[in-house]
């Protein structure tokens, strides 16, 4: 059970981000059946229309049945923590105010799950009880969002979470029905997008509303923006939403100022693909916000522009390990353990409770430093020399230089010797005991991650694999970038875990649109393949470089 407590941090952020991406979609398909498939199917061939029928019902029923695994797992989850900090029976605790939240939640996707199975052209009872539970459904999200725990403007953050919410399901929700609509005739396809453009406009619209409620009650000014984690991982969301915005506006481009074209179909298409591989990696990014106080909470304890600057001032990289008997400067050591008793003493006069996440940390030293900084920097010489093979590859004029994938596997063995020192196979403390400890799960699985997806690109790339295995890759670094977005430190020093967090997340956002990329390559069409081949192994460039300016102090 003390396991469960370290991972829980972890485990619920990826859980609540998987919830959110499926109550998203369950949303948006709703409001694609009932206010886009089923009005525009009067007006389609009849092939078209029964198949843009069946379109939203199945988005509708796959999104109710993802939400109530996700739902139901993230309550269980929760439960099981509040159990084993209060060491209580499970079932003294049914009636805390998260269970009766997600149970609601759970019960008005089961009621769309059984509406949703009766078939794919409902009357308007059903319809009117599709929306209905649609609208409960958000109300009770809305309700178990941080604006509820707000004592000041209340009213005014909860209707910016609404209209948040709302935005998002209208605009990102739909997108995989939307996709499955592209494969209809080209004249229906090309309506259906037309009539969804509008909807994603609105969309658009309701997510900006929100942003700026979110402005006023959350963040509050641009020092929290750069000072705060909250007001770090909102301007990420805002750079995606920039990208986002960009496709969806090549896509209304496409849709309305250009004649009827399978090949611009297939064109849109990849450009929706990218849309939800990006709209994933935003809700990532809003679960993760779930797990961490709002900036306006935390007007003291900011990191400062100064301290940004000095941290990322570009220095030489660290080559040479230190060893684990090193001794460490004798300045920063002394600097790292006034701080540590520092906390020690301000932490023995406050009653201790268990935070998600937090862990109770040794006090590092500098040589713990120089060995993470060490790492880094040498992971960035690697990923460094794998895009640039890379490149060398998509020119063609090196035959040798398809071999690239291989170069991923010394990357996955120095991970997994290297990411954690005092863990096996380094240290004393065993395999299964060293994985109570979140980061440590998450650098083991990043070493297995990078071998599957390195032996399956290198396949590949010598012809062996065929079909879907050829996405392994891009759906690795698609993988990566959103996990990384949930990648969770231990939060004993809030001004470390930003700065760390600050050079992690642009690392999280060139993993998604390289991946993206790789991914726009190899289903084409050609003008669209020629472009990306170029984009993700620069991506892969811009990573190594990040790394290899990685600094802890």
């Amino acid at each position: 059970m003390e396991q469960l407590l370290d991972l829980y941090g972890f485990a619920s952020v990826v859980l609540h981000a998987a919830e959110l991406v499926a109550r998203t979609a369950l949303l948006g398909s709703v409001v694609f059946w009932v206010l886009l498939a089923l009005p525009l199917a009067a007006h389609l061939p009849a092939g078209d229309a029964m198949r843009l029928r069946a379109i939203g019902q199945r988005a509708t029923l796959w999104s109710a049945l993802a939400g109530i695994v996700t739902a139901s797992a993230a309550a269980g989850l929760a439960l099981l923590a509040l159990a084993a900090t209060l060491d209580a029976p499970l079932r003294e605790l049914l009636g805390a105010d998260f269970v009766r939240a997600a149970t609601a939640a759970v019960a008005a996707m089961a009621v769309l799950l059984v509406v949703a199975l009766d078939g794919p052209a409902p009357g308007r009872w059903r319809q009117a009880v599709l929306l209905l539970g649609g609208l409960a459904l958000l109300v009770g999200a809305t309700a178990g969002s941080h604006a509820v725990a707000r004592t000041e403007q209340r009213p005014m953050l909860l209707a910016a979470t609404a209209l948040h919410q709302a935005g998002a399901a209208l605009w990102i929700g739909g997108l995989p029905a939307l996709l499955a609509g592209f494969r209809l005739s080209p004249g229906s396809a090309r309506r259906v997008g037309q009539r969804y453009s509008a909807f994603a406009a609105g969309g658009v619209g309701l997510i900006l509303l929100g942003i700026a409620g979110y402005w006023v009650g959350y963040i509050g000014g641009i020092e929290a923006v750069y000072g705060t984690a909250y007001g770090a991982m909102s301007a990420t969301k805002l750079v995606m939403l920039g990208l986002l915005l960009l496709l969806g506006g090549s896509n209304w481009l496409l849709l309305h100022r250009l004649a009827d074209s399978p090949l611009r179909l297939v064109r849109i298409r990849r450009f929706v693909e990218a849309e939800i591989a990006i709209g994933i990696a935003v809700l990532a990014v809003a679960g993760s916000l779930t797990s961490v106080p709002p900036a306006a909470d935390l007007p003291e304890d900011r990191v400062t522009w100064a301290e940004i600057t000095e941290r990322f001032t570009p220095a030489w990289p660290r080559l040479a390990s230190p060893g684990h008997a090193d001794l460490a400067i004798p300045r920063l050591q002394a600097q790292l353990d006034a701080e540590w008793q520092a906390k020690q003493a301000a932490q023995a006069s406050k009653p201790q409770a268990f935070t998600p996440g937090e862990g109770l940390l040794p006090p590092r030293n500098a040589n713990d430093i120089a060995w993470s900084e060490y790492n880094h920097h040498w992971a960035g010489i690697l990923v460094l020399l794998v895009g640039l093979a890379a490149l060398l590859d998509a020119t063609g004029v090196v035959p040798l230089a398809r071999h690239w994938p291989l170069l991923f596997l010394g990357l996955a063995g120095f991970i997994l010797v290297r990411s954690d020192p005092e863990a096996w196979p380094l240290g004393e403390i065993g395999l299964l005991e060293s994985l109570r400890d979140p980061e440590v799960v998450q650098h083991k699985l990043a070493a297995l991650l990078v071998v599957g997806f390195a032996v399956a690109e290198w396949w590949v790339r010598l012809g062996r694999i065929t079909g879907r295995a050829r996405f392994v890759f891009p759906s690795a670094m698609v993988a990566g970038g959103v996990l990384l977005l949930a990648h969770t430190h231990a939060i004993s020093n809030v001004k470390e875990a930003l700065l760390v967090e600050l050079s992690h997340l642009p690392l999280a956002v060139l993993a998604v649109v390289g991946g993206c990329a790789r991914f726009a390559e190899l289903r084409g069409p050609g003008e669209v393949s020629r472009l990306a081949r170029w984009i993700w192994p620069v991506c892969l460039v811009l990573i190594g470089v990040l790394l290899i300016l990685y600094r802890e102090a």
